[in-house]
């Protein structure tokens, strides 16, 4: 019973929150206008200044640790390949590969996982070293998945590599985690008042996010293309992490880093894969099913996976 009130407390308030957000939407007290706005300040702004400030005031030299970004990356490049092998040999419809992939193995760890993580601990712990880890290689492997399943031409197709590595680049995110571990490297001691400035800022992260998400929540497009939106939610939220769990146990990690884990790979596809799979010429409404079948779902599957990993006592 105690592990099943700990999972609950670990994920129930994040998709409560949630919840609200949809209600608030459809007590029209928030429209179009501010879900379009809010998504783009947390992308830009609270996002970023969050992970700045947590990086910049950590002792990396101490915390970081190598082998468990290399992990993180490891999975995120076997998930992704065998999932295009798996796609390219059992899915008719070629056209919806591309999305079939992204959508497949792209967690929203920089947004949503955030917020469990905070939920769970009150700091975000191991999760920037895991970003570190996967974030970076779901943007590359996005593009490179997309660009060559994509219905468009040899030269528009080169185009779209072209933006797409350009947006890597000036993702805020990423740049935000290149200039937090920056700080901390050469051990940059902010001014009080710049330091809670960013820290207030950074704090509004994770509640206005969920808001957002479950402001923008339309589960009446989880029923297009409903069998390959089935599959790859079941792959997402059952299957990897059902492979790459024990994996990670197995080589000894525990508690935060365990977690951060759990919430790579049991998080809800990102809902940026959408606007990449649009962009690029791929299926975009099944990107977009499997985007509300997974959050939807994971109300209950990561329930059930840190359920499991605190009743075998590897999270405290």
């Amino acid at each position: 019973m105690d592990s099943l009130i700990y999972s609950l407390n670990a994920t129930m308030p994040v998709f409560l929150i949630m919840v609200v957000g949809y209600f608030l939407r459809r007590c029209k007290m928030l429209g179009e206008g501010f879900i379009k706005s809010a998504d783009k300040f947390n992308f830009k702004v609270t996002l970023p200044a969050m992970l700045f400030i947590d990086l910049a005031s950590s002792n990396i030299r101490e915390t970081f640790d190598l082998k468990y970004a290399v992990l993180c990356a490891g999975i995120t490049t076997v998930m992704f390949f065998g999932l295009w092998i798996g796609a390219k040999l059992f899915i008719r419809d070629k056209s919806m590969v591309g999305a079939f992939v992204q959508a497949g193995y792209r967690s929203s760890v920089a947004v949503l996982g955030l917020a469990f993580i905070l939920n769970i601990y009150g700091e975000v712990g191991m999760a920037p070293v895991m970003i570190i880890g996967c974030v970076p290689l779901y943007n590359v492997f996005a593009v490179i998945v997309l660009t060559f399943e994509a219905d468009s031409e040899n030269g528009k197709a080169i185009d779209n590599i072209k933006k797409s590595l350009i947006q890597i680049i000036k993702n805020p995110i990423i740049i935000a985690i290149v200039l937090g571990v920056a700080a901390a490297l050469i051990n940059l001691h902010l001014p009080k008042i710049i330091e809670k400035t960013i820290s207030g800022i950074g704090s509004l992260a994770s509640p206005l996010t969920l808001i957002t998400i479950g402001a923008a929540f339309e589960g009446r497009k989880a029923i297009k293309k409903l069998k390959p939106t089935i599959a790859a939610s079941i792959i997402k939220l059952v299957v990897l992490p059902g492979i790459f769990l024990p994996i990670a146990v197995y080589f000894g990690y525990r508690d935060q880093a365990l977690m951060a884990l759990i919430i790579m790979l049991g998080s809800p596809t990102t809902p940026s894969s959408y606007i990449m799979a649009k962009n690029m010429d791929n299926d975009y409404v099944l990107t977009s099913s499997v985007i509300v079948t997974t959050t939807l779902l994971s109300a209950l599957t990561l329930t059930f996976w840190i359920f499991i990993a605190r009743y075998m006592g590897y999270v405290i």
